[in-house]
């Protein structure tokens, strides 16, 4: 669980490709309410253009409101319904990792699993192994009906997966196995350095945390994703040449695009700009060719250059560096307090016990749990970054605005503001549309 915990954290943080969308959208439409929109302010003010020193430049948050109101009232209750059902889905998730863990705790399940692991082998270091392995799979075992729920059935309920049962659950096995094998390594890692600093563990276990995390977004665009998706260049010049002439533009080290088939899985659109040390790739994924036209394409792929030349990979090493050295630290005061009160009983005798694994989990996921906001904030302000970063590069008001729109189909379009802060680690579409309606505002000229 702990692992489960960390790099479903790191990752939330790390992992900033945004661009996602399922198919259907109100583009064509929605262009036509906004064009109609223009008519009528040139009609009213006879002075409006769409050129510099205009003296009645059009109105950005009356623009807004006729992208937003130009999307189907059935299309945003079901947006709604599905964003908002993820709010008790983090709620679900946090009670069901606290379920488990005291469930391992109370019924000495983790104190004879240490015990089992112990009489197989004197090494320390295996003994963690022979605990981790059972350990992890039990944990999955256990979560797996609301994991089924929540990643295939509702998205299956809400048009957003396209994989049947079978290839779904092959991937989740591969998941498992990539789990084992990285998860164990951390969890050994992790108790050699509770052993050896038992008083300072809090901070060399920040430092193991944070090497692992960035090994791991490094690797896994070139050694992971390819696991589960097959990348072959992009051919089209059409697509392909106006991505390279932005990446050239911004000093991006990168000669060709990927194209991803993420069709196979799910309806949403997404793309990556990621790497370091020569193995940067500019990659998109099929939906995204086929739902967008090229001004979408162009702010999206803009998006991500913005990620990257912005170095945000780097920025939210730190932040979660800092994150973690908190919650650590926390960790640690809360664990020797439960362990002084109730560690006979559930047979724990410290940090470096391996049976207390359960209890750090616990611990961990309670603060992550109340630490939600303040992740999605981190997450969020860098995503707005991008989106300034994406719109001067792109210069696509237009198609940064129905890509927004598209994002509506699964995330809530108006969030209230204290339910954007908390719960959306993008800025919602209202936001982005906003933002781009600005740009507009502004009189720059558009790109080709």
């Amino acid at each position: 669980m702990l692992i489960l915990l960390v790099v479903m954290s790191a990752m939330t943080l790390m992992h900033t490709s945004t661009q996602d969308s399922p198919a259907q959208t109100a583009s064509p439409a929605i262009s036509e309410k906004v064009s109609s929109f223009e008519r009528a302010v040139r009609v009213n003010n006879p002075g409006y253009s769409s050129t510099a020193g205009d003296a009645k430049p059009f109105d950005p948050a009356a623009a807004t409101q006729a992208w937003l109101d130009g999307v189907p009232r059935n299309q945003r209750e079901k947006s709604d319904a599905y964003f908002e059902g993820g709010y008790w889905l983090i709620l679900w998730n946090f009670l069901l990792t606290a379920a488990i863990s005291v469930f391992l705790l109370a019924s000495r399940f983790s104190a004879r699993l240490r015990d089992f692991s112990e009489r197989i082998t004197k090494v320390k270091n295996f003994q963690i192994v022979c605990y981790a392995i059972p350990y992890l799979l039990f944990v999955y075992v256990l979560s797996f009906p609301l994991n089924l729920y929540e990643n295939f059935f509702r998205e299956h309920q809400y048009g957003l997966a396209t994989q049947s049962f079978a290839p779904w659950f092959r991937e989740q096995l591969l998941g498992l196995a990539l789990t084992l094998v990285g998860g164990t390594l951390l969890v050994v890692v992790l108790y050699a350095v509770f052993r050896g600093a038992p008083r300072t563990w809090w901070i060399w276990g920040t430092i193991v945390m944070i090497i692992f995390s960035g090994t791991l977004v490094l690797i896994a665009p070139v050694y992971i994703e390819p696991l589960f998706n097959t990348y072959k260049p992009l051919t089209d010049p059409k697509i392909r040449d106006p991505i390279l002439a932005m990446a050239r533009a911004n000093e991006i080290p990168v000669k060709q695009v990927f194209e991803v088939d993420a069709s196979r899985q799910t309806t949403r659109v997404s793309a990556n700009v990621s790497g370091l040390l020569g193995t940067t790739r500019v990659a998109l994924n099929d939906n995204l060719l086929k739902q967008c036209a090229l001004p979408e394409i162009r702010a999206v792929m803009a998006h991500e250059m913005g990620h990257y030349i912005l170095n945000h990979g780097a920025k939210l090493l730190t932040y979660l560096g800092i994150l973690l050295l908190v919650g650590f630290a926390l960790t640690r005061i809360l664990f020797d307090g439960v362990v002084r009160r109730w560690g006979n009983k559930w047979g724990v005798h410290g940090i470096a016990d391996p049976a207390g694994l359960p209890l750090f989990a616990l611990i961990f996921s309670t603060l992550l749990f109340f630490a939600t906001p303040v992740l999605n904030t981190v997450v969020r302000i860098t995503e707005r970054e991008a989106d300034a970063f994406g719109i001067n590069t792109s210069r696509e008001p237009d198609g940064m605005a129905k890509v927004a729109l598209k994002l509506g189909t699964y995330r809530k379009l108006d969030p209230a503001p204290l339910e954007e802060f908390i719960f959306f680690d993008h800025p919602s579409g209202r936001a982005r549309i906003r933002m781009a309606m600005d740009w507009k505002a502004a009189n720059l000229p558009a790109g080709e």
